[in-house]
């Protein structure tokens, strides 16, 4: 060995402890460290809180649920209770009544100009007072709205939670398996989809007793097929992707692939396909209790008050107003709040 060889292996660097420590470079790396550490979920309430219309919707739809809940005990009236003797009595509040507004009168314009009434005065029922006014049988409209609005909201989330789960475990099984499991399926969903909607459900109603219980069982049996479609079309996306073929290769079951694997993938459209079946529900529920064929007397839905209001539209119109603003702000709050999810669940558009 020469003595050049010798001097180099002499003087070779010998390795410590302290080599292997880990290197602090927190400085050094640029990732955004908040944005990497947010959640999915906190990203989606962000999102959707950044959009004006969706946030407003949600907070109407809480304003009239808490009424809902709380407005038919906010008098001593009932939803059924009947006074004869104080029916179609106007609008009239405590403290609004000294503005002007909301005072007990009722204007009504004739041919020979406009007249005004006052049945408060009339009666000698100056300490009576009728937020919203009565009807035809003196019941509060005020209780009788809210009620209303209760039993509609029960029936429509009812029925869409119930149809959530139809639709999308029938959708998800018929695009998972394919081939003929697929096409039979699919042709029973054309039959079910091709039978007119409103005549299943006129006729179902015929047949069994009116009520909450008939007409969520009414619309559960003819508004699950747009979501088995969306969740078909999810899965037929979604079956053939690396996950998917990893669970396989592992042994999973089936199922466990549909509900465990793929289900999460797909909970946005899910969800917001619910919010945008909702308000199909209440439309729904408010059309057949309009035509006769809803709640039973005297229970009361939206519907229901607003076709008791048509009757006497042209005399009272003040007792068709109240439902029909309440219908109208659900449907359009249930709506804004659906876009604003599709838009905060959808990373398509995360960009935009």
């Amino acid at each position: 060995m020469s003595e050049q060889t010798i001097k180099t292996t002499q003087n070779a660097y010998v390795p410590t402890d302290a080599d292997f420590r880990l290197k602090d470079n927190a400085g050094e790396i640029t990732i955004d460290t908040n944005f990497a550490a947010q959640s999915f979920w906190k990203d989606v309430t962000l999102r959707f809180f950044r959009k004006t219309s969706a946030w407003i919707g949600l907070f109407l739809i809480i304003i009239i649920t808490v009424l809902a809940i709380v407005g038919p005990g906010m008098n001593e009236y009932t939803y059924s209770g009947q006074e004869l003797s104080q029916k179609n009595f106007a609008p009239r509040v405590p403290g609004l009544e000294k503005l002007g507004i909301f005072d007990g009168v009722e204007r009504m314009t004739t041919s020979s100009g406009t007249k005004e009434f006052d049945k408060y005065t009339e009666n000698n029922l100056t300490d009576v007072y009728y937020w919203f006014g009565s009807d035809n049988f003196g019941r509060d409209i005020w209780t009788r709205t809210w009620e209303g609005a209760r039993v509609s909201l029960i029936i429509a989330v009812a029925a869409a939670l119930i149809d959530m789960i139809i639709g999308m475990s029938y959708g998800l099984i018929s695009g998972y398996f394919g081939g003929r499991t697929d096409m039979i399926m699919q042709r029973i969903l054309e039959i079910a989809n091709g039978i007119p909607r409103l005549v299943i459900v006129t006729l179902l109603l015929l047949v069994l007793k009116p009520g909450m219980l008939t007409i969520i069982f009414a619309l559960m049996l003819t508004e699950w097929v747009g979501m088995s479609r969306i969740a078909r079309a999810e899965m037929l996306k979604l079956k053939e992707q690396e996950f998917v073929l990893a669970s396989r290769t592992l042994g999973a079951g089936h199922f466990f692939i549909i509900f465990k694997q793929i289900l999460p993938n797909i909970i946005g459209p899910i969800i917001t396909q619910v919010m945008f079946s909702i308000p199909t529900a209440i439309f729904t529920e408010a059309f057949l209790s309009f035509v006769g064929l809803g709640i039973p007397v005297p229970q009361c839905s939206l519907g229901s008050l607003i076709s008791e209001g048509f009757n006497s539209f042209t005399t009272h119109p003040f007792q068709i107003i109240p439902p029909v603003i309440v219908m109208a702000l659900l449907m359009l709050s249930f709506n804004l709040v659906a876009d604003g999810l599709r838009e905060a669940l959808d990373p398509k558009l995360k960009e935009m």
